[in-house]
């Protein structure tokens, strides 16, 4: 579960969103028989999008667990300090 502020939350919302938005141009550009310069420039860009998305995700969890300096504690969807790294090492 994502506990993210309203603010941060609007972050994380219009990033995915634009990697929607840039997603859809990509499949219109295939279909319609874009340049492979076009395709290529968009999904970098919907790659960027998904991957900044993610990195305020899990340094949101990340945050929760640096509130608790012995390591104790879960993030409230159980995932524990190591598999958040984990995570956030996936998106690197």
């Amino acid at each position: 579960m994502i506990t993210a502020d309203p603010q941060t939350q609007r972050r994380i919302l219009n990033r995915l969103k634009r990697a929607r938005g840039q997603l859809d141009g990509v499949i219109s550009a295939v279909e319609d028989g874009g340049s492979c310069r076009d395709v290529v420039t968009q999904l970098a860009a919907v790659s960027t999008a998904l991957d900044r998305a993610g990195f305020v995700i899990v340094s949101t969890a990340m945050r929760e667990c640096v509130n608790d300096p012995d390591g104790t504690a879960e993030a409230e969807d159980g995932l524990t300090a190591e598999e958040l790294e984990k995570l956030f090492l996936t998106l690197a």
